[in-house]
């Protein structure tokens, strides 16, 4: 279990049809909020506290999209990959699985995952 990952925070945040929703949208492509929005039929209010819990809960992660207008955007990029509950001795484990955001482990990931 990674920090912060408890079986009562991931639940809660998989419970929330909006958070699958942008988790959905975001795992095929990044997306800003407005976008993020117009595609799961949602306010922007509602979308961006949505966003400030998963990234709370490090399941989507951000970059910057420069513009030369200045108007500068933030993206969002899903990092969930898998989520394992497991009950051992009692007690409830959760085990979240998330993207890397380097390149190089990803490819490590990748090359692992074929042997």
């Amino acid at each position: 279990m990674g920090d912060g990952d408890d079986l009562a925070s991931v639940t809660a945040v998989l419970d929330d049809e909006y958070a699958r929703s942008i988790l959905a949208a975001t795992s095929r492509e990044s997306l800003g909020a407005t976008e993020l929005a117009d595609r799961i039929d949602a306010d922007v209010s509602t979308v961006y506290r949505r966003l400030d819990r998963l990234e709370s809960l490090d399941l989507v992660t951000t970059s910057i999209d420069v513009r030369r207008d200045g108007h500068h955007a933030k993206r969002y990029q899903a990092r969930l990959r898998r989520v394992t509950v497991e009950l051992r001795d009692g007690e409830f484990h959760v085990d979240v699985d998330r993207e890397r955001d380097d390149p190089a482990d990803r490819l490590t990931d990748l090359f692992e995952e074929l042997r």
